[in-house]
């Protein structure tokens, strides 16, 4: 995945409550939690731009409360992964 660089404000550390060094991945989870609770990406699509697993972003989905949606693209990974596991 290509990036892009940012200027954000320093304060952020303190907000997230976390050490500078996390702050990159924090904003990441922040970011990919919206747009997946504003129905613009899917969980796959969350889960790669938080770099984390898709069960670990369903794991911050359900501590922010918020609602699985299911989207065409994630039946797709699904049906691969079961077709993967049935061989």
């Amino acid at each position: 995945m290509k990036t892009v660089s940012v200027d954000i404000p320093r304060e952020l550390i303190y907000i997230f409550k976390i050490e500078e060094k996390d702050l990159s991945k924090a904003v990441r989870e922040s970011l990919a939690i919206e747009l997946y609770r504003e129905g613009k990406i899917s969980m796959g699509k969350a889960a790669e731009i938080a770099e984390v697993s898709r069960w670990e972003m369903f794991d911050l989905l359900g501590r922010k409360k918020i609602p699985m949606q299911y989207h065409p693209e994630d039946f797709k990974q699904d049906i691969e992964t079961l077709k993967k596991a049935l061989r």
